[in-house]
């Protein structure tokens, strides 16, 4: 199960770090299973899929600056299936303008599932 904690890691450095939506595709064939589901809100519905969860990396970072950056708070910790990873958004060295948590539920050494837990706004 070590290993399998790259995954979570991978997911959030390699994918949602890329700017380069092909290569972004290409890395998700390797970490997320083929039907993924991006839990982003318990309001709305999954986002499934590479290309649905690759048109919304897109849109998001098109609203971000180019040196906007997810860096890790710690290292993905595992429990059997369950991976959980804590994250900062924002340019490396400055006050992160988001920060959250991510949890996967891994199947097959894939991401079979993605929730996203965003930390309240600090004020």
């Amino acid at each position: 199960m070590e290993n399998s904690a790259k995954l979570l890691e991978d997911s959030l450095l390699v994918i949602w770090n890329d700017r380069n939506a092909e290569k972004r595709l290409e890395a998700m064939q390797t970490i997320y299973a083929t039907d993924i589901a991006f839990y982003e809100t318990n309001d709305g519905p999954a986002i499934k899929g590479y290309q649905a969860i690759n048109e919304l990396i897109t849109a998001l970072q098109s609203k971000w600056p180019l040196a906007f950056q997810f860096e890790l708070n710690q290292p993905s910790k595992v429990n059997h299936q369950v991976q959980h990873i804590s994250w900062n958004l924002g340019i490396p060295g400055q006050t992160p303008v988001a920060s959250g948590m991510d949890i996967a539920i891994v199947e097959d050494n894939k991401i079979q599932s993605l929730h996203l837990f965003l930390d309240a706004p600090q004020k």
